[in-house]
């Protein structure tokens, strides 16, 4: 397998190979100052510089287990990663931007992160507690969890749009996967699609206007790699999706935020079978 690492331009609708891997590489959060990207691949984390694109491994201790679920704080200077070395199931540890020792945040197991507040206080993430996976949030440094959603069959994918006033989601109930958004209070869940395809992975723009999501082919079971998929955009208030690209991914396109500081672009992975 080849993996492919690029961006979308929304404004020229043109894709820019960024980087090529040989093997499964993952999930691409853009940096703060749009400088960088960050992917994972067989446990790691690395960096890639966008003036000369090549794998910088970031040290993340003795967390090298991790999976795709990482992402950079407000101000760009901590990492949130989900790894399962020390408990052999998720945990999420943060840890500094540019590489250090991992420090525990959720004292419970499996929890995987998935956004940050705008004001960098705490942390969303989806988790199991019971037979199903819902959405929680903590304080950034741990503490007490909040369970934001309740009822769903399954949850995935949380992301706070950047004003904070929701939580975007993708969330399953009767064998439909639909964007949904909620409060973080847990107050007002709102269906945001509704059709025949599964869609998973809703990140909003950091200029709130957009949202960017994976759309699978209905009946598809759970987020699996490997795929035809679709990528979509669709006002963040609602309405008629945009299909920007048919490609082969799923798993590992673009399950964590991937933005570009300036909206207009964002990065996503692409697999060569």
């Amino acid at each position: 397998m080849k993996s492919i690492l690029s961006v979308f331009d929304i404004v020229t609708g043109s894709v820019e190979t960024v980087l090529e891997f040989d093997g499964h590489m993952e999930a691409p959060n853009w940096s703060r100052d749009g400088n960088a990207l960050v992917v994972n691949g067989s446990g790691r984390l690395f960096e890639v510089d966008l003036a000369a694109p090549a794998l910088r491994e970031i040290d993340t201790g003795f967390a090298v287990r991790l999976n795709n679920d990482h992402g950079l704080s407000p101000d760009g200077s901590t990492l949130a990663i989900s790894d399962s070395s020390e408990f052999g199931e998720s945990c999420i540890y943060t840890l500094p931007a540019g590489g250090g020792v991992p420090a525990r945040v959720t004292e419970r197991v499996p929890s995987y992160w998935h956004g940050w507040s705008p004001d960098g206080e705490r942390l969303a993430y989806v988790a199991r507690r019971g037979e199903t996976f819902q959405v929680y949030t903590c304080p950034v440094g741990g503490g007490e969890e909040f369970q934001v959603t309740r009822g769903f069959d399954h949850c995935d994918g949380p992301d706070y749009a950047p004003d904070g006033e929701w939580i975007w989601f993708n969330g399953e109930m009767g064998g439909s996967v639909q964007l949904w958004r909620v409060r973080p209070d847990g107050s007002d869940p709102q269906m945001m699609t509704d059709d025949e395809r599964v869609n998973w992975f809703p990140h909003p723009s950091p200029d709130g206007k957009s949202i960017v999501y994976l759309a699978y082919e209905g009946g598809t079971r759970g987020h699996p790699a490997g795929r035809d998929v679709q990528l979509r955009l669709m006002p963040s208030e609602g309405g008629t999706p945009e299909i920007l690209l048919d490609l082969h991914g799923g798993q590992g396109t673009i399950n964590v935020p991937s933005w570009a500081p300036d909206s207009q672009r964002f990065a996503f992975m692409r697999y060569v079978p």
